[in-house]
């Protein structure tokens, strides 16, 4: 999902990274040495996929003993959590409501590790746009990453919340990046959905300003009623069931990775993530350190699920007619690994779980 790299150069480049490291390599279902994980990213280079390129340049996959092979949606190219569900790769990193999704479409996908409490998006509405909050969105266009995509449920979720009907305003895909900002500043939308460092782009061209805040758990439990956790690792329950140990590695790597983060600077972060990533077309590495000590909040320390989060999103794909009650969440996430990482390493957990039913 939330389909937009920033240059179709990196997009290339990593996809053709994955694909090489990918030959031969055995698979996670191989047998003997270090297992080998696929797992496709909505985004990599979007601040709120960060953790896994830096658990990547960590090195703590390999320091966990699995050896994880990433690649990156591609602008119209098939979505990571399709990719997952189709078996193109083992794991996406995507967001959490797509396991609600698959269920309601008879598909059984759950999550393994919880990376964020809120979604790391922001209203971003056009400098005229007269919007201050989702009561303003009747009338307006408003542009999301794809029509489907968790940026245009949350959209319409919004504007629920604030009496909006989905049929009082009209959206339109715009992806992220160079395309969400001509989108704004040629006035073919009112706002856009977005994330950072799309969202200190805007800013610093002062072509948009921040109406709704989704980035942080603050914010989000503000917006939303509740924490909304959004990325996440999902995979398919049966690979799951049958890659136990491979699972336990790579959620392992990434709750060490949360808790770096929860340790260090945004400045640090961003010195171990690819230059590509944090100085490009868009923004400096001074706007994206600026933009992440921003948004930081939205990553959780630990990698587990918040009490609560898993009925707020149940509530939201319910409200805009993707959901109903009959959806069992006690199957579309699970913390078990996750407390199991924290365990090994002796970690302090601050986050309160959610129980088996969300």
């Amino acid at each position: 999902m939330l389909k937009r790299a920033l240059t179709a150069s990196l997009v290339t480049a990593l996809t053709l990274g994955a694909a090489t490291a990918c030959s031969g390599s055995p698979s996670a279902s191989g047998s003997g040495g270090t297992p080998t994980v696929k797992l496709m990213v909505g985004g990599i280079d979007k601040q709120i996929y960060l953790p896994y390129q830096l658990a990547q340049n960590l090195g703590y996959y390999k320091k966990y003993g699995v050896n994880v092979v990433l690649s990156t949606e591609q602008d119209g190219g098939t979505g990571a959590e399709d990719a997952m569900a189709s078996g193109q790769v083992d794991m996406a990193g995507a967001w959490y409501n797509h396991t609600i999704d698959f269920q309601v479409k008879g598909k059984a996908v759950e999550d393994v590790v919880q990376l964020s409490g809120a979604p790391g998006e922001r209203e971003m509405c056009a400098t005229k746009s007269g919007v201050r909050s989702a009561a303003d969105f009747k009338g307006k266009t408003l542009g999301v990453t794809d029509l489907g995509s968790g940026t245009d449920t949350l959209t319409q979720f919004l504007a629920a919340r604030n009496s909006v009907k989905t049929g009082d305003f009209h959206r339109i895909g715009v992806g992220a990046g160079s395309t969400a900002i001509a989108a704004l500043q040629n006035g073919k939308v009112a706002c856009v959905m977005t994330t950072q460092p799309t969202v200190a782009a805007i800013e610093k061209k002062k072509v948009g300003y921040s109406a709704v805040d989704v980035a942080t758990t603050t914010g989000a439990k503000a917006a939303t009623g509740g924490a909304w956790p959004a990325a996440g690792v999902i995979a398919r329950t049966d690979w799951v069931n049958a890659h136990k140990d491979s699972v336990q590695k790579v959620v392992d790597a990434l709750v060490a990775t949360m808790h770096w983060i929860d340790t260090h600077s945004a400045a640090q972060i961003a010195d171990k993530l690819p230059q590509s990533f944090v100085q490009n077309q868009l923004v400096t590495k001074a706007d994206y350190v600026s933009a992440l000590t921003q948004d930081k909040g939205q990553f959780l320390p630990d990698g587990l699920m918040p009490a609560g989060g898993p009925k707020n999103v149940l509530a939201t794909e319910e409200l805009v007619g993707h959901a109903t009650s009959k959806v069992d969440l006690g199957t579309t996430f699970t913390n078990d690994f996750a407390l199991a990482a924290n365990k090994k390493e002796g970690f302090t957990t601050t986050t309160t779980p959610a129980g088996p039913q969300g």
